[in-house]
């Protein structure tokens, strides 16, 4: 038990560093996307926070799985660089104690990942579809910059002008298009300024010198334009298309009963990280395995990145191809963690099998050059 707590210790540090790097880089480029977002007016200011906070959530079930995988070869790298991993071999501690110590740390932060794919989720997803969607109905439009289409997720709505006198200036000749069921407004006004914000925290825009059409789109609706000194317009108050069916904000239950193939990889991706958490940690281990005075305690890291991207690659290869339909749901997506249980079998084994085949290499040598030759009779022909 010493051991396996030693072991769980030198893991457990580097992976903690590792994750929270790892989150903070993710978290630093997420909000910068998002502030973009905010600054161009496309999104509220005080939604950034819970974003960034949903969007991380969501990472976590891939964070995690990597972050032990490199912790485990930057720890076993260095015991096996050191030659502590040498001395525990000396001392009767078999493979099996320091693999039954990764499966302890791997098998409990599987069961980690498992709930946070299954349950934190999909639960993220939504209210980060719902953020999204609300960010659609309101828009900031102090905010706007000049030179710069304006356009919700649909193109229900677009604002356009191509100049601005100062920060949150009136805007100068302002294109507005607003998409309707059966007809299509478009705005045309001299200047634009926005009106003190509101109770709800929205605010409308006053149009100077406005030329107002309303086109209809099919032949049963009469065209329509009007000429206005002043109107008041709402952002807010458009219509827009209700927010698509998508698979990641789903409820795990309602997906295992679902035939779809989209909902079908959502939901296998769900239970795979699971087992991609465990079989990582373990892989970890015979990964980093080298010998100290042929190379340094990382002299396989970059093997083992090698091998973490392209596992990385065929898992959202094949849950790609379960999604279109090309892969039914058996095999599905779990092929990819076969192949990755194949090669932890062999990385186990491989030295192993290695000391064998040499050992029946050399006795066959060693009879081969040992044998006895055969006694030739000679026969000699009379005279």
């Amino acid at each position: 038990m010493i051991i396996e707590r030693y072991l769980i210790r030198e893991v457990a540090k580097p992976l903690a560093a590792v994750l929270g790097i790892l989150a903070a880089l993710f978290v630093g480029y997420s909000t910068a996307g998002l502030l973009a977002d905010a600054v161009n007016g496309l999104l509220p200011t005080g939604a950034i926070a819970e974003l960034v906070g949903l969007k991380l959530l969501i990472s976590l079930e891939v964070l995690i799985p990597i972050s032990l995988y490199v912790s485990v070869v930057m720890a076993f790298g260095k015991l096996y660089g050191d030659s502590e991993i040498t001395a525990m071999f000396a001392l009767q501690v078999t493979p099996g104690i320091v693999l039954r110590a990764l499966f302890m740390l791997s098998g409990g932060l599987a069961v980690l990942v498992l709930a946070l794919s299954l349950v934190v989720r999909p639960w993220a997803y939504e209210k980060s579809h719902d953020i999204t969607y609300r960010a659609q109905l309101s828009m900031n439009v102090d905010a706007m910059e000049s030179g710069t289409f304006y356009l919700n997720k649909h193109g229900g709505r677009v604002i356009f002008f191509p100049r601005r006198e100062g920060i949150r200036g009136p805007a100068k000749e302002v294109f507005i298009q607003i998409q309707h069921p059966t007809t299509t407004d478009i705005i045309m006004a001299q200047s634009a300024r926005a009106l003190p914000p509101k109770r709800d925290g929205g605010s409308n825009v006053r149009l100077d010198s406005a030329h107002v059409y309303f086109l209809g789109r099919d032949d049963s609706t009469q065209d329509r334009m009007m000429d206005v000194g002043s109107v008041t317009l709402d952002p807010a108050n458009h219509n827009i298309a209700p927010q698509e069916y998508s698979a990641t904000g789903v409820s795990s239950a309602r997906l295992a009963r679902s035939s779809d193939p989209a909902d079908i990889a959502e939901f296998q991706w769900r239970l795979s990280t699971c087992l991609s958490t465990l079989l990582l940690g373990l892989l970890g281990m015979p990964l980093s395995r080298v010998n100290p005075r042929q190379g340094g305690r990382y002299a396989k890291f970059g093997t083992a990145i090698l091998v973490y991207s392209g596992y990385y690659l065929l898992c959202t290869s094949a849950r790609t191809w379960v999604q279109h339909g090309s892969v039914g749901a058996i095999p599905g997506i779990w092929w990819a963690p076969a192949l990755l249980g194949v090669l932890l079998v062999v990385a186990l084994y491989w030295p192993q099998w290695n000391v064998e085949f040499r050992v029946r290499t050399l006795v066959k040598r060693l009879s081969g050059s040992l044998e006895v030759p055969r006694e030739h009779t000679v026969r000699h022909d009379p005279v």
